[in-house]
């Protein structure tokens, strides 16, 4: 493995990174490093959680001249969360070489977030608010000489390439463009090579189907018993605890129910401000709330490094749903635990979820039965197996 130093980041970005604990590279900031600092563009393929991150914060950092024109880099990412999270790992490192960064989303002041970000070397924004401020001629792009996309298949997933694409044609053609997605296949790969000039494509392969590092508990449980059991699960061990439901509406009635049994718990939905959102994350980030409930769409783009399980009180739809809610934990070495609170009549579908990403073994642990694949009728009236292929996505 090699050292920060060897991949050529300066002394004072070490030092500041070594402020934070941070003394080895990850290994996809290893593999993307060397091209991001000579200026190539990058394609690269890597789970959340993975310090993909750094992989571009730190390379922009050593690139940038802090005398030179203001914006000089943007990353975009797909929610005001995430955006807010790769600002913080930008501000330590930025600080050592004299660069100033600011976030833009929506939800805030127009006129005060056209004013930070104008003064900005990086920018990190959601796309719809950069748009915003660069339509309203708030904000000039003129200067970029580095792009980078987060998350981008999230970013499509949720629409936004519309808007991607015309924020990539105010930029200058001559710049730096790196891409960090979870897959580069289909509508995601032919973004990447749209936006990107001769890119290098990096991968930081994942031996499993789903979290590796994660510990999986599939817990069989009744509509009487469902709530006694979470409410076990996180008094019998020490837990900073996501917690999946399905509805904005149920988040709500499950942090009632937790909190008026003595369980610290905050909901984070759709249907709150972006000030109640940004409350109650930051109060689960302090530690003052041991339980964060979420819907998936809220959970979007959050990056918490502490989690320690994942609790899906109610279960994924498919696999990807599991793979991207179970990934909140066991990130950047850490351990974790993921665990999926079972009805009776959830198990047979839950099983198949199991089996198609290798977990028969953790689901039967707990004495439920894996259910044969479902059987469909092909067009000619033969019988033939469902066949699920399942994406590796973080």
């Amino acid at each position: 493995m090699s050292s920060f130093s060897e991949l050529g980041v300066s002394a004072p970005v070490i030092q500041a990174l070594a402020r934070d604990d941070i003394v080895e590279p990850f290994p996809v900031q290893e593999l993307v490093m060397p091209d991001a600092l000579a200026g190539r563009d990058v394609l690269a393929k890597s789970r959340t959680g993975s310090g993909k991150t750094l992989a571009f914060a730190i390379p922009i950092v050593e690139r940038l001249n802090p005398s030179g024109a203001r914006p000089a880099a943007v990353i975009l990412a797909p929610t005001r969360e995430l955006a807010l999270q790769v600002t913080e790992d930008f501000v330590a490192i930025a600080r050592a070489r004299n660069l100033r960064v600011a976030t833009v989303y929506g939800g805030v002041s127009l006129r005060d977030q056209a004013e930070r970000a104008s003064k900005a070397h990086v920018i990190v924004a959601t796309p719809g608010r950069l748009e915003d401020l660069a339509n309203r001629k708030m904000l000039s792009l003129k200067g970029v000489e580095i792009l980078v996309l987060d998350e981008a298949d999230r970013m499509l997933d949720m629409g936004f390439q519309p808007q991607v694409d015309r924020i990539v044609d105010r930029l200058p053609k001559k710049r730096q463009t790196m891409f960090f997605s979870a897959t580069l296949d289909g509508q995601v790969g032919h973004a990447a090579r749209s936006y990107t000039n001769n890119p290098i494509q990096h991968e930081v392969h994942n031996p499993k189907l789903t979290v590796a590092e994660a510990d999986h508990r599939f817990v069989p449980v009744t509509s009487g018993d469902k709530v006694g059991k979470l409410i076990e699960i996180l008094e019998g061990e020490r837990c900073l605890a996501l917690v999946f439901v399905r509805t904005k509406r149920g988040a709500d009635r499950l942090s009632y129910k937790l909190k008026s049994r003595g369980v610290k718990a905050v909901a984070m939905h759709g249907d709150l401000t972006q000030a109640a959102r940004k409350h109650a994350l930051d109060r689960f980030k302090a530690g003052k709330v041991d339980v964060l409930i979420a819907t998936d769409v809220a959970a979007r783009g959050l990056d918490l490094d502490d989690i320690t399980h994942v609790i899906n009180f109610d279960p994924p739809e498919d696999d990807k749903g599991y793979v991207h809610r179970v990934g909140r934990t066991a990130r950047a070495g850490r351990s974790g635990t993921g665990v999926t609170l079972v009805l009776p009549d959830q198990q047979a579908d839950v099983s198949r979820v199991a089996s198609r990403l290798q977990l028969s073994d953790d689901f039967e642990r707990e004495g439920m039965t894996v259910a044969a694949p479902r059987v469909v009728f092909s067009s000619h009236g033969r019988r033939s197996k469902m066949r699920a292929r399942t994406k590796r996505k973080f």
